[in-house]
């Protein structure tokens, strides 16, 4: 079987992804409720210190299909799902989903889709966390200054995305293996891999 063959999408893998999109997509509409609600008690750019739940799926997406696009359609159909469920950010998630997605995605591209361990997971999130943090910088937060909103933002948000993202969507594809569920997927055949 060549390279080609093993980057072709099955069926599991259309359907792996997209519940996993659906469940984060309920997620997320949930974590703007939390977002908007109790944690706007914290100020930004603090308050980013919570920002990596919302690229989970591409690292999750891209650790366990090991497909390209992966990561990109995981995290972008997940950002779509809150829109449908009413998401406070509207349809500008149908521009900043995807825009989070391809950073993730880029990751695993980098590797050329053969690697899939810790430092490609922790690269993933960390950098959908940079494509999410200067999108919300230019588009939600244009007036505010670099020294003291800025930079701390992109900064914070890249370390949430680190830990939350990268090392959340390695320990979650770990427990998952660990059950067996993903056992007709590489990640599953490689316990000890990732």
């Amino acid at each position: 079987m060549n390279h080609t063959d093993t980057n072709r999408w099955r069926t599991i893998d259309i359907v792996v992804a997209s519940v996993i999109a659906v469940a984060f997509g309920v997620i997320f509409w949930a974590w703007g409720l939390l977002w908007n609600g109790p944690a706007d008690a914290i100020p930004l750019p603090g308050r980013a210190v919570l920002y990596g739940v919302w690229l989970v799926p591409a690292v999750l997406g891209g650790l366990i299909v090991r497909k390209p696009g992966a990561a990109f359609y995981t995290l972008t159909i997940a950002a779509l799902v809150s829109v449908a469920l009413g998401s406070s950010w509207g349809w500008t998630l149908v521009i900043q989903g995807p825009l989070e997605a391809a950073a993730g995605e880029l990751a695993f591209a980098l590797f050329g889709y053969r690697n899939f361990r810790a430092p490609v997971a922790l690269l993933s999130g960390t950098l959908a966390g940079i494509a999410a943090a200067l999108y919300d910088v230019f588009v939600w937060y244009p007036d505010t200054a670099w020294g003291s909103f800025r930079l701390p933002y992109i900064l914070i948000t890249a370390a949430s995305s680190l830990v939350v993202a990268g090392v959340g969507g390695l320990a979650l594809t770990r427990a998952l293996v660990g059950t067996g569920v993903l056992d007709r997927f590489p990640a599953g055949r490689e316990r000890t891999a990732i």
